[in-house]
């Protein structure tokens, strides 16, 4: 057998290559390790979590926000295992949707492990050992990433865990130590929040979200305060053990004292590695770099000609949408179209509730280059539509050019800010100005209209509510 592209590994980066090569008329492969399709996003990431901070958001909400609404409840209370059970459908059907995918399109999908026989032969050893070959004119390798451990604190799935064991623990904790202050570890420590967990957050950084906006990640950070989180930044982490079922987290404050943090379960959350082990890349002349990223050139194609990598084995942000714009990406260069990506247009989304999200560059970033800018705010507050629905903790801020108007950055914190990033995607590929957004027209009452009153407030201080 004999494929005009194999794909290793399913996630969003890989399913989403397998399909476009198959709608552009390839005969394509898909090789995953595992029996479920869909990678660490669909089966222990993007999807569970979400699930997870839907359950609990709605919880919360209920137990704390009805009665405004004149909504009485009464014997409110968490079935932990049916909020397990409504996660894993969750999964299963969107797993499922995945598989569909794949027969509709007229993929080969093959389970088992996939490595390099060489340049053009992909081995899949099956789980009973069994190993079938075929050879490929070319090979996308989506194979992704797993959370890291820290070096002297390895995972003992139980109570030093990732983001994996946080989304099916056996009971809620009623302390949980979060060692880091990302996206995966404040999403997952919201939940557990929710829920009545007492959730503390050592961070080596001064703020959380550290690579996103410095003015978001004080609002989110205000934020989970109220919520009963905790934070502790500036803490160098020196230790983390279980000791008689308890963990004991040792950390450097900043005034290198030693401090130490007590738990039910520590979840590390201090980044993500790519997965390029047992690959056998040496057969097809691949190297990767100290990190164990693999190298590519703009093309997104390796050393070895007709080998292609994308998702978080390249490195750069480790975002399932970013993974699927580069597996369409080489999917159209084999198809000899002329495609592109924007690198700079690629949003970042944070699912706390209210969430954080931001496209473009931060205002650090343009400071480190010296480039003058112009800055618009706005608050929630004065919207008509986020104090309606009880929601008007939130900001937007925009950062303009301040010579030629065009749209730098765009951040956003509050209700629903993962949905409306999407139009300042937009702006930001077509170079919109400030001025294009403040002249559209919003609908009347929209949390849109934040976006537009902060554009009008970078173009002459001219928002209308504020």
């Amino acid at each position: 057998m004999k494929y005009d592209v194999t794909v290793i590994g399913s996630g969003p980066g890989g399913y989403v290559a397998a399909i476009r090569a198959a709608q552009l008329g390839m005969k394509v492969a898909l090789v995953e390790r595992y029996p479920a399709l869909g990678g660490t996003c669909l089966n222990v990431g993007c999807i569970p979590s979400k699930a997870l901070l839907d359950s609990s958001e709605l919880y919360y909400t209920a137990k704390k926000h009805f009665a405004a609404h004149g909504i009485k409840v009464s014997g409110l209370d968490v079935d932990w295992p049916a909020m397990l059970r409504r996660k894993d459908k969750v999964v299963a059907d969107t797993v499922a949707g995945v598989a569909f995918l794949m027969k509709k399109n007229g993929i080969a999908v093959y389970e088992g492990h996939g490595s390099f026989a060489d340049a053009h032969a992909i081995a899949v050893t099956r789980s009973d050992g069994r190993e079938e070959r075929f050879e490929t004119r070319n090979t996308i390798i989506a194979t992704g990433s797993r959370p890291a451990a820290l070096p002297f604190a390895p995972f003992d799935n139980k109570y030093l865990i990732s983001s994996t064991e946080a989304l099916a623990l056996e009971k809620i904790p009623e302390q949980m130590i979060v060692i880091g202050g990302g996206a995966i570890g404040l999403e997952l420590g919201s939940v557990y929040a929710r829920l009545g967990t007492r959730v503390s957050v050592v961070e080596f950084m001064d703020s959380i979200i550290p690579n996103m906006d410095h003015t978001m990640g004080k609002e989110l950070q205000k934020s989970l305060q109220r919520l009963g989180m905790t934070f502790y930044l500036s803490h160098k982490v020196q230790s983390a053990v279980a000791e008689d079922g308890r963990v004991v987290v040792t950390a450097e404050n900043p005034a290198g004292e030693k401090v130490q943090f007590n738990g039910d379960v520590c979840l590390i959350s201090v980044g993500r590695k790519p997965y390029t082990e047992n690959l056998r890349l040496d057969r097809a002349g691949i190297i990767t770099d100290s990190r164990g990223f693999i190298e590519v050139n703009g093309n997104l194609e390796t050393q070895c000609p007709g080998v292609f990598a994308i998702g978080d084995v390249i490195g750069g942000a480790m975002l399932a949408h970013k993974a699927e714009e580069e597996g369409i990406f080489v999917a159209e260069r084999l198809s000899g179209q002329k495609p592109h990506i924007n690198y700079n247009a690629i949003p970042w989304v944070v699912y706390t509730w209210p969430e954080v999200a931001g496209v473009g560059v931060t205002e650090n970033n343009l400071r480190r280059r010296g480039q003058a800018y112009k800055t618009g705010m706005f608050s929630y507050k004065p919207l008509g539509r986020a104090r309606a629905a009880n929601e008007s903790e939130g900001l937007v801020k925009v950062l303009a050019d301040e010579k030629t108007d065009e749209l730098l950055g765009v951040h956003m914190f509050g209700a629903r800010v993962a949905d409306m990033i999407a139009e300042a995607v937009v702006a930001l590929e077509y170079r919109a100005s400030a001025e294009d957004i403040a002249r559209m027209s919003h609908a009347h009452p929209t949390f849109t209209e934040a976006f537009r009153e902060a554009c009008l407030a970078a173009t002459g201080n001219r928002a209308i509510h504020a």
